[in-house]
This record gives C-alpha cells, structure tokens and sequence, in this order.
C-alpha cells in the first residue's frame, strides 16, 4: 500500500509545472513489479481493508490516465498481477526482450479481476483470457504482438530508446500532448457514432 500511494503522489506530484513532459515508472533489479503484497489481502486482514487496497489502487491507475503528460512504463523484468496492470494502464510502455508478463492471480484462488481490466482495454481478448485463465505468462515478444506493450529491446538499448521516445514527446507542444491525451481517453469510452462534445464531461 505504501509503494501504491507513493507512485500515486509522483504521477500527481507536477501535474500543473508546465516542465513536466513526461513521466517515467521504472525498477531496479529483476522485478518491475510483482503485484499486491498478499498479505495486505489475507482474509484476517478484514474486507475493509482489502477495499482500501483496491481503492488506492484504483487511485494510482486513474492517476496515470488523468495525468497531463504520458506515462511510460520501462520494464526490465518480471510484471505480474497488479504489475502488469500497471503497464497495461501507462500510455505506452517499454521492454527488455528478456521482460515477462502474466496475471497469477488464479494460481492461488485469487482471479486477477482488477488487472484484467485495462489488460483486455490493450491486448486481444485470446491473449487476454489465456493470461488470466492459466495465470502462465508472455513473453516481451508476445507482449509485443497483442499490445501490451509498445516496444520490444535488447537490455543494452533500453535507455536508447526510451530517450528517442521522450525527445520526441518533449519536441512537442505541452499543451496538444495534454489535449490530445485527454480526447484519446475521453472518446474511447464511447462508442463509434457518438458526437463529443467538448466541456462535457
């Protein structure tokens, strides 16, 4: 719950300082992210407490989709559960060829219900549904392909390629990113002949 909020306050921390272009959510070692901690969740643990967990979590994802500039995952590893839901909730997301992803979640009588979420809103429903039913993971490869993630390197050229990236965001203008990012998530919450309307909420 700590790691949650604290990526919480620095996705929201300069939201509104016009140097903010671009964030980046990354790890050290050989796990980007490997979930709740279960023991958050055990069942003395109390429904209200796990409804908390949820609700920081829930948190932390909107704070990504409603932050003004993109959000980057840079993943050298392992993502699993509620980390990998976590890549598949970023704008884009960059991966070592030797990275992982897989929601677990089934294994241990727990189905991963919440990363299934933005996980089917990324990659097709037949990988969705293999990688929530067997709990077995993707390859970056494979992470590739579906949708998952944006692009797929060698652990040499991680950096790189993410400094291509970002240059090429902060060449543009601040505020068309934030407007552009703001229409791409607002109109694909409706369907294909539905008018927006700007000021609408």
């Amino acid at each position: 719950m700590a790691m949650i909020e604290e990526l919480t306050r620095r996705v929201k921390q300069h939201d509104s300082e016009q140097e903010l272009r671009v964030i980046i959510i990354a790890a050290e070692g050989p796990v980007f992210s490997a979930g709740h901690n279960m023991r958050e969740l055990l069942p003395e643990a109390g429904r209200q407490q796990h409804e908390l967990v949820f609700k920081k979590s829930e948190s932390l994802m909107m704070s990504i989709v409603e932050s003004p500039v993109p959000v980057i995952a840079k993943v050298d590893g392992v993502a699993a559960a509620a980390g990998c839901q976590l890549v598949a909730q970023c704008d884009m997301a960059v991966c070592t060829d030797v990275s992982k992803f897989s929601t677990p979640g089934a294994n241990f009588g727990i189905f991963c219900s919440t990363p299934g979420i933005p996980i089917a809103r990324s990659v097709k429903k037949m990988t969705a549904l293999r990688m929530l039913f067997t709990g077995l993971p993707i390859t970056a490869q494979e992470a590739k392909e579906c949708g998952l993630v944006s692009l797929v390197c060698a652990k040499e050229d991680l950096d790189a390629e993410l400094l291509k990236i970002t240059s090429a965001i902060i060449q543009k203008s601040r505020s068309v990113i934030e407007l552009g990012k703001r229409f791409y998530y607002k109109q694909i919450r409706y369907d294909i002949g539905k008018r927006i309307v700007w000021g609408q909420p």
